[in-house]
């Protein structure tokens, strides 16, 4: 069978062998519903208890405030619409660049009668500090800012700007879901610095899809968005996913005990493809800030991203043209035009994401497929002209 060299690693991440080897039994002979009161809903109980506890340590937080989700965008949809549920419509500030989970509620709210500010980034991603003093000024009730770009790697100082906003009373979410099992992740710094919610989830860190967590101060007062039974503290009923739950748990403990060896590897297999691309003539986006150390976005002159990545897969290199959850968008990046990147530029834009596994010869291989490539596109666009 056919097998791509994997460069999506934002996307999802393959499936770590020991957490599948976790999930097994859960998906055959434990098949017990948590909230029954014998032996089977026992175990199954443990184990959920168990895989909150592993998560609650990956990012320094406590059991209690960790709440299981289907996913990401459920995580961050509860925060917003949940926590504007208990509140009077007010200003909601969100930075233009977040993930469509985010925005997408926002603009929902705003619909609803609250007022929404989308803040304004800098040339390289990071949130204007202006933008973000003036938000502050009209005294947001809520506010969320991605921890790193999903797009671009680029981080996001949540904690300074938390710091300038903690007088509002503003209830502060950061969407960590691509921070989480790259960068160091502590709630509890977090929260300390006056972040209420963080959202991480299980497929971006070798766990399976399907689990994710919002992480939430309890002073928070939300309401749930699926209401029954009361599962999850009440904030999340459903009878719960605990194969996927205890997967997550195992990925989120195996991600944080080797983090710190493969961000660094990662990050030199990442320079290594940047020299390249440069070379090529490459822009790479979010160069100048702080970016994750696994993630490169850049465009090539005058070759159509989408056609690239089609051109790439063919010749045996998975990667992506923009973000795998707006995929069916067929419009620029909207990240790159919150950048002030010009459209026919961000049509261009192509996406790298290492991962554990990646390899330098895999590198190798796919800058010189890429410059093969590009001589191709070239060539015919001459011809056509």
């Amino acid at each position: 069978m056919f097998a791509p060299v994997y460069l999506d690693h934002n996307a999802t991440t393959p499936l770590d062998p020991a957490v599948l080897e976790a999930m097994l039994p859960w998906l055959s002979t434990q098949f017990g519903n948590p909230s029954s009161r014998h032996e089977y809903g026992r175990a199954a109980r443990r184990a959920v208890d168990d895989a909150r506890q592993q998560v609650a340590e990956a990012v320094g937080a406590h059991p209690t405030e960790v709440v299981f989700t289907s996913g990401g965008s459920e995580a961050n949809n509860l925060f917003l619409k949940g926590a504007a549920a208990c509140l009077k419509p007010g200003v909601i500030g969100v930075s233009a660049v977040e993930h469509p989970c985010v925005l997408k509620p926002a603009l929902q709210l705003a619909r609803q009668g609250w007022q929404l500010r989308q803040l304004a980034v800098d040339s390289e991603g990071r949130v204007d500090r202006d933008a973000w003093l003036a938000c502050v000024a009209d005294k947001p009730a809520l506010l969320s800012v991605m921890r790193a770009n999903n797009e671009t790697g680029v981080l996001q100082d949540v904690s300074s700007l938390a710091a300038t906003a903690r007088t509002t009373g503003a209830w502060l979410h950061t969407d960590a879901v691509q921070a989480f099992g790259k960068l160091p992740l502590s709630f509890r710094e977090l929260n300390a610095a006056g972040v209420h919610a963080l959202t991480v989830s299980a497929h971006k860190v070798g766990g399976p899809k399907g689990a994710a967590a919002l992480v939430l101060d309890k002073r928070v007062e939300i309401s749930p968005l699926i209401a029954g039974g009361g599962h999850e503290r009440g904030l999340r009923s459903g009878t719960e996913n605990v194969a996927a739950i205890v997967g997550f748990g195992v990925a989120a403990q195996r991600a944080t005990a080797v983090r710190a060896g493969n961000a660094a590897r990662i990050a030199g297999l990442r320079d290594v493809l940047e020299v390249g691309l440069l070379a090529l003539g490459a822009r790479i986006f979010g160069a100048g800030a702080a970016r994750l150390p696994n993630t490169s976005y850049f465009a090539l002159p005058e070759i159509d991203g989408e056609t690239l990545v089609g051109k790439l897969d063919r010749a045996g290199f998975a990667v992506a043209s923009g973000a795998a959850c707006s995929s069916a968008n067929p419009e620029p990046s909207h990240v790159l035009a919150a950048m002030g990147v010009a459209p026919e530029i961000a049509r261009g834009a192509v996406r790298v994401s290492l991962g554990a596994d990646t390899t330098q010869q895999q590198i190798e291989d796919f800058l010189n497929t890429l410059r093969t490539t590009a001589v191709s596109l070239h060539e015919l666009t001459a011809m056509s002209a």
